[in-house]
């Protein structure tokens, strides 16, 4: 059994990771190109899972959650990457490329995962090709998640963000207020079910047309 487990982490590991880090490390190199070099000057746009993961949101809050939700249920977060909007060319207009450069970044390994269990799946099958195609399968179900989930219009997720770009300035200015209780409510909505029910017919969705373009029966 911890045999088995190891296997699993071994495999999960390099998809997890990169969805992760290059998520944070696209709305710092977003950022700089819009005018912030905050990210770029604390050194935040990298792949270097170090720089991002946070100590109780990538640890022990995921943990914490697994075993009280039997494995069921896994949630988490990692250092948000520093935008000082204010340094932005245009604030308001850049904000949403900002926002949208991390779910863009999943979007861009979403496709790289799924080109790559259609290699693994032309392949002759070999003591390779099985955990090639359980990375990619892992690759594939974190970006899309993780892009999903961060495009939901709720601030401080990036969906949120992107809705205070697009509405106008009185609206947004009031809609940026919840951000302060963004994380509460969606724990509220993760561990009532509702947060699923929303956001998997999305993902199902998302998954169809990859399926589509791949030729990939998810």
């Amino acid at each position: 059994m911890l045999n088995s487990l190891i296997q699993q982490i071994s495999i999960a590991a390099l998809p997890v990771v990169l969805a992760i880090t290059l998520h944070e490390a696209a709305h710092g190199y977003a950022a700089r190109h819009f005018g912030d070099p905050t990210a770029w000057q604390q050194g935040r746009i990298t792949a270097n899972p170090l720089k991002h993961i946070d100590l109780v949101g990538t640890i022990i809050v995921p943990l914490v959650i697994l075993l009280l939700s039997t494995g069921n249920i896994l949630f988490g977060w990692a250092k948000p990457v520093p935008v000082d909007f204010s340094r932005l060319r245009h604030p308001k207009a850049d904000m949403l490329w900002v926002a949208a450069a991390g779910p863009g970044a999943n979007l861009g390994m979403l496709f790289f995962w799924a080109a790559f269990l259609k290699l693994a799946w032309m392949l002759p099958q070999n003591f390779f090709t099985l955990p090639m195609t359980r990375m990619a399968e892992v690759g594939v179900a974190v970006n899309t998640a993780l892009m999903v989930l961060n495009l939901f219009p709720l601030p401080p997720l990036d969906g949120g963000r992107i809705a205070v770009s697009l509405l106008p300035r009185a609206a947004a200015w009031r809609f940026a207020r919840l951000e302060r209780f963004g994380f509460p409510i969606l724990l509220v909505l993760l561990f009532t079910g509702l947060l699923s029910d929303l956001l998997t017919p999305v993902i199902e969705g998302v998954l169809e047309v990859v399926g589509f373009l791949f030729q990939l029966p998810f």
